[in-house]
């Protein structure tokens, strides 16, 4: 069923779920990424701490080119 919704069931197209889901968890992984760069840190792993800054900069950079993308689609379908 779930290679056949198109809408139906959640009343958001899957394209635009789609994306709504991928501003989340871009938005959530920048979170996540802040307890790990926490733990390295609190460990004195330096390098770590830099591959999770590196990896939160990247999923901050996704949020924000989604929720753009997103905000020009809602407001061109308002119109």
């Amino acid at each position: 069923m779930a290679d056949q919704e198109s809408g139906a069931v959640t009343g958001t197209q899957d394209k635009d779920y789609n994306l709504i889901w991928f501003v989340e968890a871009s938005l959530s992984n920048a979170l996540r990424m802040q307890t790990y760069i926490d733990d390295a840190e609190r460990d004195g792993d330096g390098e770590l701490a830099d591959l999770f800054r590196k990896a939160q900069s990247e999923s901050r950079k996704g949020g924000e080119v989604g929720k753009k993308l997103l905000l020009d689609r809602l407001a061109s379908s308002a119109t």
